[in-house]
């Protein structure tokens, strides 16, 4: 009697066959665990890309004036927020006007008793914020109009729509503890992408390009496929700016950063101000324009020193201009700068981030919306492209889970394990969470040779 066992085992199918079941597998796999957080992510980035638009509308009697004569000092606007406040609040900083439209910007620390609720009317009068209780402190932001000096408006920085859809992109309006499911997805995206890619590699007399007058599921597989592919580069740098900011990965990310001496200058934490007899601190006013000199043509948020010793903290308010990227740290008397750092100051990894993390929100304008607009939408069809595929391809009453060729966890080569072994240490999510899908892999694996047995 010949093994029909040992014959099989030993008559193997070819070593791109092999391969091409594992990674199609695992890219099934992964967007299995992927598309309900990545789609929610795609539709709620295409949300947050309008920002500036939305923003326009939503607040353009806060962050505007209309320009009038001189503008006053900045220490009297600052004076006029604070008594918009609670008389227990905490100045935190304060971003100057930059155009001569702009308002000023005050934020507050408020404390832990007392929440507001509505912003002042459109006529500038201000309303009495009301009395909530709440757990931690919040802050708040205060607008002044530079001329006059009146309060335009106050509300809870958190409620501002830039930070609600930032957070609802980014977990879901979730405490930080949720932040791991759109890292997850991050993560099996970055898997689906690599594994698409190796999917898609055109074959013998096959250029990969959708053909005329197909139909049906190879109409989808052509297009899911070519889309996957032409969104691919960008789709990197989006997954990859956004995993820099996440939680596990993101302090793998900079501990790595850290690891080789990328790390962003940082001003020495023990600088201090030089008391000059004679001289007083320097006020509001007078740090703004020590600063001004100093600075790029850029919005600039100040924080004033603590006690006598301290130092004025100075940094951009507007993250769309990186090459205008400043953090300086002022003399509180003199208003000579003790630790300045600019762009050509900035490691190869952090302009690399002051660019993709800028991109990845759209804030270069225009053509960086159209651009990541394209861009979601496109993940959004191959993601749904995808699902389509495999209801078409799925028998009744099978899971629909692809076929794993004999001998196909062998054919893996080492430039793909040693990628995985990276991939792991960077996206710790990534790596528990395939330690479970080779368990699952395990069961289905012993569950599939006992039941072939009992078949034989």
């Amino acid at each position: 009697m010949i093994d029909t066992n040992h014959h099989r085992d030993r008559v193997l199918p070819s070593l791109a066959a092999r391969r091409r079941s594992l990674f199609w597998r695992i890219h099934f796999w992964s967007a299995l665990i992927a598309s309900p957080f990545a789609l929610i992510a795609a539709l709620t980035g295409i949300l947050y890309i309008f920002t500036p638009q939305i923003e326009q509308v939503l607040y353009a009697k806060l962050d505007h004036v209309q320009a009038s004569g001189q503008m006053r000092p900045l220490d009297a606007a600052i004076d006029a927020a604070r008594l918009a406040t609670p008389t227990d609040s905490s100045l935190r900083s304060v971003v100057p006007a930059l155009a001569s439209t702009d308002s000023i910007k005050v934020f507050f620390m408020l404390p832990a008793l007392h929440a507001t609720h509505a912003p002042t009317d459109a006529h500038g009068a201000h309303h009495a914020p009301a009395t909530k209780a709440a757990s931690n402190p919040r802050s708040a932001v205060i607008y002044v109009d530079p001329y006059t000096t009146a309060i335009l408006g106050m509300h809870m920085d958190n409620d501002r729509f830039s930070t609600w859809s930032k957070k609802l992109h980014s977990n879901l309006l979730q405490g930080d503890g949720w932040r791991w499911m759109i890292e997850l997805a991050a993560s099996w995206l970055m898997v689906m992408l690599l594994t698409g890619i190796y999917l898609w590699r055109p074959r013998k007399n096959e250029s990969g390009l959708p053909q005329r007058g197909a139909k049906d599921r190879k109409w989808w597989t052509q297009w899911h496929g070519f889309i996957g592919v032409v969104l691919s580069i960008m789709s990197l740098v989006i997954l990859t700016t956004g995993l820099t900011w996440s939680k596990y990965a993101g302090d793998q990310v900079r501990w790595a950063r850290d690891s080789v001496g990328q790390a962003t200058p940082q001003a020495p934490r023990n600088l201090t101000s030089t008391v000059i007899d004679g001289i007083a601190p320097m006020t509001w006013q007078a740090a703004a324009d020590a600063a001004r000199r100093q600075a790029p043509e850029i919005a600039l948020q100040l924080a004033a020193p603590r006690d006598h010793l301290g130092t004025w903290r100075v940094n951009n308010y507007d993250r769309s201009q990186p090459q205008k990227r400043v953090d300086m740290v002022l003399n509180a008397y003199s208003g000579k700068a003790l630790f300045y750092s600019g762009w050509n100051d900035q490691t190869a990894f952090s302009k690399a981030t002051g660019i993709g993390i800028p991109f990845h929100r759209g804030e270069f304008g225009c053509w960086n919306q159209l651009l990541l607009l394209i861009f979601g939408l496109g993940i959004v069809f191959s993601l749904l492209s995808g699902w389509i595929m495999f209801f078409k391809r799925r028998k009744a009453g099978s899971f629909g889970l692809p076929k794993l060729l004999p001998g196909a966890w062998k054919s893996i080569p080492t430039g793909a394990w040693i990628s995985a072994a990276v991939m792991f240490m960077l996206m710790p999510l990534l790596a528990w969470s395939a330690a479970v899908l080779a368990i699952i892999e395990m069961i289905l694996h012993f569950a599939t040779r006992k039941i072939s047995k009992l078949t034989f």
